[in-house]
């Protein structure tokens, strides 16, 4: 896809445009807090979809899909590629584990782009984007884009997207807490993240987007994602980046996030709760765990010497939680594709725990199996660049005769030093504002 043609375009909200594409399939968003840059697209070229048991190599399909980096750098991000979404279980590709999932959900969606919207939040423009392997092809592309602007408008839900969730066992979770304490004093692992479920159905008439867009007015994320496919739907409320490669350089960077507080009622509790948290040895000491082990799952691929962690312990606010958020960087060796970070680095430590395998096995003991809850999604461009988040405060829906039914997890990494009770009162932080933007109505 050597040419690249934009076409500047007047303002609108990219969930207003998104909002309008509900029932098309293998269409997506990727929705920033509106500080940065979204995407959106349709029509993809090709789809690229791998399921349990399927044979095929899934990094190798996905390095073929990608391609080599030929395209030239734009000024604008991410202008054509490949979208994906790898599941959880996905990392029983790269490890002898079994996994146990049973669920509709894919180990690997990849849908290849080269047409899309481009949202530029702090310019408050809007760029369609056409990528082709000549400039006439190119120029079409982007007038397709551009086209997507003019399609119906989407209708507002205005009640409560559900009237039942069902949660699992807070005690149930405790106990899990508990039994993980309990291998880390034996020796077995460090740390262990664990998580809890809520379920539910959507009313008649709601969809997946109507809690995508709730979100992005009610607690806008800076990797909130939605993703369709055949019979599923993804929303993603995501805060934490997983991977990232600049195009045309070979520096990686990730920036696990483990340390949690909620935000206060008012500005007093909100900042005893911001001090409490940097000063959290527990909370740091976690932090610290994940940084080892994503400094040694970057040094698969990175040249020798190169891997370093220059920000540890940054204490950031998003909407609804307070966190502490570290940087590994790392200079990638010369033949590493996007494909094969992926696999030096999946599934992000921040969501296993360390050691990491050994770990792996202890969360498939006590939690049901993942399907897509922490994964990544990732999007990799014609021009090299590659950026990635982590599949956490994200809701996997089904589609069924009668509707949509869904599933959102939230969890938290398990020490020597952490309190059952404390550990369930954080997954129910995490998950809040998931859980009042399905059951409040519309603002």
């Amino acid at each position: 896809m050597r040419h690249c043609v934009t076409t500047k375009l007047a303002w609108r909200d990219p969930i207003a445009v998104l909002k309008g594409w509900e029932d098309l399939e293998f269409s997506f968003g990727l929705i920033s807090d509106g500080r940065g840059w979204s995407w959106l697209a349709r029509d993809c070229d090709q789809v690229k979809i791998i399921r349990p048991g399927d044979p095929a190599d899934p990094f190798q399909d996905l390095a073929d899909l990608i391609g080599p980096a030929t395209a030239p750098a734009s000024a604008l991000p991410f202008t054509g590629g490949v979208v994906g979404l790898a599941a959880y279980s996905l990392a029983g590709r790269i490890e002898a584990l079994d996994l146990g999932d049973e669920s509709d959900w894919p180990e690997l969606i990849a849908l290849r782009v080269s047409a899309l919207l481009v949202f530029d939040h702090t310019r408050r423009e809007i760029w369609a984007v056409g990528r082709g392997e000549t400039e006439d092809g190119a120029e079409n592309r982007a007038a397709n884009a551009a086209s997507w602007l003019s399609g119906p408008a989407g209708r507002e839900f205005a009640g409560p997207l559900t009237e039942d969730i069902e949660a699992d066992d807070p005690l149930a979770f405790e106990e899990a807490v508990a039994r993980v304490r309990g291998r880390i004093a034996a020796g077995e692992v460090f740390q262990a993240n664990i998580a809890r479920r809520w379920r539910g159905r959507l009313k008649a008439g709601a969809t997946p987007l109507d809690l995508a867009a709730r979100l992005s007015q009610q607690s806008p994320a800076p990797y909130a994602a939605y993703l369709r496919a055949p019979g599923l739907a993804l929303v993603s409320n995501s805060p934490e980046q997983f991977v990232q490669v600049s195009p045309g350089e070979r520096t990686v960077l990730t920036r696990p996030i483990k340390g949690t507080a909620p935000r206060g009622a008012d500005a007093t509790e909100d900042e005893a709760n911001k001090a409490a948290l940097a000063a959290s040895a527990k909370d740091r000491a976690e932090n610290l765990m994940i940084v080892d082990l994503m400094r040694n799952d970057l040094s698969r691929v990175c040249e020798p010497g190169s891997v370093a962690t220059p920000e540890l312990f940054r204490l950031e606010t998003f909407a609804n939680v307070h966190h502490l958020v570290s940087t590994v960087t790392g200079r990638l060796k010369p033949d590493v594709s996007p494909a094969d970070l992926l696999r030096a680095v999946f599934p992000p430590g921040s969501i296993t725990g360390a050691p990491k395998v050994q770990a792996m096995k202890v969360i498939r003991e006590l939690e049901p199996p993942r399907g897509p809850f922490f994964g990544a999604l990732f999007w990799a461009c014609f021009d090299g660049g590659f950026e990635s988040s982590v599949l956490i405060r994200t809701t996997a829906f089904e589609e069924d005769p009668a509707g949509w039914s869904f599933e959102a997890r939230a969890g938290g990494g398990i020490t020597a030093d952490s309190d059952p009770h404390a550990e369930r009162l954080e997954t129910e932080d995490k998950i809040a504002a998931i859980l009042r933007a399905l059951t409040e109505p519309q603002a």
